[in-house]
């Protein structure tokens, strides 16, 4: 992608309406770019427009305009793929030298998760659910297609351990996990997801000892997650939530760390919902109830 060539990536050309197309990239190769520049297979360039991007789920989607391209890449199914079946990577490893690169292996596995340091300070911030494959996934592979035996996509390719004395293990979206996020990045521009108002941290970040001392925990209480801060006016605020409460169920949902969590309010909540917060407050266990805003 262009500026002084900030980074490259792959595509998947996924969606065509009249004389405009859908790309579906991921996030974090368009992340922070001025503009976005496609090159095609028969290697002419064209700016493309970032309909939306979305940070959670590692997911762009651009569209151009004016390509005279008439089909796109046939949509398949993540669902019922099976261990051991064919895979096959299409992009660009390490940049256009190598575009267009077909690399095929198997699905090693699946529902793999993987943790997602967003802020890299150490901590994870989320739980990316992937299709492990031994197909080569490299540097510039990042958003390209993942097909089956069919030729139809599977996945989205976005990232591998790149760790010494680890070979063949790489990771892709799942197609059926993208669809309706690439669909809210077409009609909105981004994903809008339940929001309290909080600052969290996993309570297994806290030293045991402070979990008595400080937090005033009981003894059966083995995992949740502290307020660090409550946003004022937001509905953590309004609900009575205060510094240090520690949050253990969402619902009657036990929740062991931040990002189960954020797993109940991303993908089983909706904004305006009323959910019932546990929490502890100097010991005694209380309960609220929490109308999900959009921050």
């Amino acid at each position: 992608m262009e500026g002084s060539e900030a980074g490259t990536g792959s595509g998947v050309i996924y969606k065509q309406e009249g004389d405009t197309v859908y790309i579906v990239t991921n996030h974090h190769v368009i992340e922070g770019a001025d503009t976005v520049e496609i090159v095609l297979s028969d290697e002419t360039q064209h700016e493309a427009e970032v309909v939306g991007s979305d940070l959670f789920s590692d997911l762009a989607v651009l569209k151009v305009s004016g390509l005279g391209i008439d089909q796109a890449m046939t949509i398949g199914s993540s669902e019922n793929l099976k261990v051991g079946e064919p895979a096959i990577a299409i992009g660009s490893p390490l940049g256009m030298a190598f575009s267009g690169s077909v690399t095929q292996g198997v699905i090693s596995g699946k529902q793999r998760t993987v943790p997602q340091d967003f802020n890299r300070d150490g901590r994870a911030d989320w739980q990316a659910e992937v299709i492990q494959t031994d197909a080569a996934i490299n540097p510039g592979n990042s958003g390209g297609a993942l097909i089956n035996i069919e030729g139809q996509l599977i996945g989205i390719n976005s990232m591998k351990i790149n760790e010494q004395d680890v070979e063949g293990i790489a990771f892709a979206i799942p197609v059926d996990s993208a669809l309706p996020i690439m669909k809210k990045l077409e009609e909105t521009g981004e994903v809008v997801r339940p929001y309290m108002g909080v600052e969290i941290y996993s309570l297994e970040e806290v030293p045991q000892a402070e979990w008595q001392s400080t937090l005033k925990l009981p003894g059966d209480v083995d995992g949740g997650v502290y307020v660090w801060s409550v946003e004022r006016l937001s509905p953590a605020d309004q609900a009575g939530l205060q510094e240090l409460d520690v949050i253990t169920e969402l619902d009657g949902k036990p929740v062991m760390n931040m990002i189960e969590l954020r797993q109940i309010l991303y993908y089983e909540k909706e904004i305006g919902d009323d959910v019932e917060v546990t929490y502890y407050r100097e010991g005694d266990q209380k309960k609220a109830t929490i109308k999900l805003g959009v921050q």
